[in-house]
């Protein structure tokens, strides 16, 4: 799937359409029990245009249509005839990134045949445009049903999975692709590199995870894995009886999740959200609560991603055999180390990315929490973002409690942009605000208006606030061995 420019976020429904359809949808409902099936596909083509983000309406939508054609994995016998104008319909709109527009004639097509594959393509390329990321793999997941083979599906499917941190999924469906064409280089490539990122999720258990070494305690794993099941049925029941009871409670669904999400169900507590969404109208708790758990995978990725490059360090120095840890001599399945940091630092970059977006909504949402706003200029700035990251901070400045905090990213931020006039000035107001309990920033901006100050040719202030430092730390990022230079210079000039 290429890559399409952002489209914006999807708008919120408004309360009325919310209502219309959150009344169309339990019409719906019925008419499925009653074999209704055309007028409840109707009311749910309403839903979808009046609420498009909502994954449970979609999703429903899907199987009605599905049932109207007893699973035939065909639709219509007239649907030769009666989707190609809404197929070139449904194709301009995308090509004039009129997304939403395309969602709806898409819709018409699966109206007549619900698994045509290039019609749910289309529709994929335009949720994942509109950053509905989770509808783009429900639809291009809907498509393998009738195509599992397909290598552009596949691939398509595959590169959805890698952007949510997936990479046992992905890895499976790159190998698909290469199954079907053994010379395709991306998919050779790229199904070497998720195997290594798949072993460092599995955290070294292959063995186990692939039944092939006999386990003396498997027996007393088993019965602890019946009895966790045991509670979580107890903890969720009464929850979900109150859901069943109450469907419209954002509440409900958060702790519900919270439940599946102790105990190691990730998908689980995903479900429920999403579950959640249509009868809530896209509660903006729920919405975040999704977004910090596609989040969970990644930073799981990247734990076992810096635990795996500690450990091969180790190794590396305990090691006699300057050879011991090259490429040619590590097993197939092992990742050098130069492959692990490539991989990590491609795991820190999704996270920032994706921890922006969160943070942007949040700020966006509450613009009198100017924590988020701090938080969002922090990874703008990781992200190299300079100018927004300084918008963002500047306005988290206003807050007495976060001053200090603003200032020194703000002085790292007119520093990249070689503004040493307005760094300093920030450098300086951050270290006048600077709790005293918070020695750590107070070095590092000693430190930073030192640097800063030899850089610019202030050597008398470089030195007397390279001492300030020293009296603190004296091996702190080598500034005694700066104070000696900057001597030197002082004298030589």
């Amino acid at each position: 799937m290429p890559d399409q420019p952002p489209a914006g976020p999807v708008p919120a429904p408004t309360p009325e359409q919310r209502r219309i359809a959150q009344e169309s949808f339990a019409k719906a409902k019925e008419l499925v029990a009653e074999k209704g099936f055309d007028y409840a596909i109707q009311l749910l083509l309403t839903c979808c245009r009046l609420d498009p983000a909502n994954f449970f309406y979609r999703q429903t939508l899907r199987k009605t249509q599905k049932d109207k054609y007893g699973n035939n994995l065909r639709g219509s016998r007239f649907a030769f005839f009666s989707t190609p104008r809404w197929k070139a319909k449904l194709r301009a709109a995308k090509r004039g990134r009129e997304y939403l527009k395309a969602l709806e004639h898409g819709e018409q097509v699966l109206c007549r045949n619900p698994w045509d594959l290039g019609a749910q393509m289309d529709m994929a390329e335009a949720f994942d445009a509109l950053g509905l990321s989770d509808l783009a793999v429900f639809t291009l997941d809907q498509a393998r049903q009738k195509y599992p083979k397909d290598a552009t599906l596949n691939r398509a499917l595959a590169r959805q999975f890698e952007k949510r941190g997936d990479f046992q999924k992905a890895m499976v469906l790159w190998q698909l692709v290469r199954d079907s064409n053994p010379q395709d280089v991306e998919a050779a490539h790229k199904a070497k590199d998720l195997a290594a990122s798949a072993t460092i999720q599995k955290g070294g258990y292959e063995e186990a995870a692939a039944g092939t070494k006999e386990s003396p305690v498997m027996g007393r794993i088993e019965a602890q894995s019946a009895s966790k099941q045991h509670k979580l049925d107890r903890e969720a029941d009464p929850i979900l009886k109150r859901i069943e009871a109450d469907p419209t409670e954002p509440a409900l669904y958060l702790q519900l999740a919270a439940v599946y999400r102790k105990s190691g169900q990730d998908d689980r507590a995903r479900a429920a959200l999403q579950q959640g969404l249509g009868p809530t109208g896209n509660a903006f708790q729920i919405q975040l609560e999704l977004m910090a758990l596609d989040l969970a995978p990644l930073r799981k990725n990247l734990e076992h991603a810096d635990a795996r490059l500690h450990k091969l360090r180790e190794k590396a120095r305990a090691s006699d055999d300057d050879t011991a840890t090259s490429a040619s001599d590590a097993p197939a399945e092992e990742l050098t180390e130069a492959e692990l940091v490539a991989l990590r630092a491609k795991l820190a970059k999704e996270i920032n990315a994706r921890e922006i977006d969160l943070y942007r909504v949040k700020a966006d949402r509450f613009p009198n929490e100017l924590a988020h706003r701090i938080e969002l200029g922090t990874r703008l700035f990781k992200a190299d973002r300079t100018d927004e990251a300084i918008a963002e901070l500047q306005q988290a400045r206003r807050d007495d409690r976060l001053k200090w905090r603003a200032a020194l990213l703000l002085g790292l931020c007119f520093k990249k942009r070689n503004n040493w006039r307005l760094a300093q000035r920030n450098f300086e107001e951050g270290l006048a605000a600077v709790p005293a309990e918070d020695e750590a920033t107070k070095k590092e901006l000693l430190f930073q208006l030192a640097t800063g100050s030899a850089e610019n040719g202030d050597l008398a202030r470089a030195i007397d606030l390279g001492h300030d430092l020293a009296n603190l730390d004296f091996a702190f990022k080598s500034i005694g061995k700066l104070l000696d230079e900057w001597n030197d210079r002082l004298q030589s000039a």
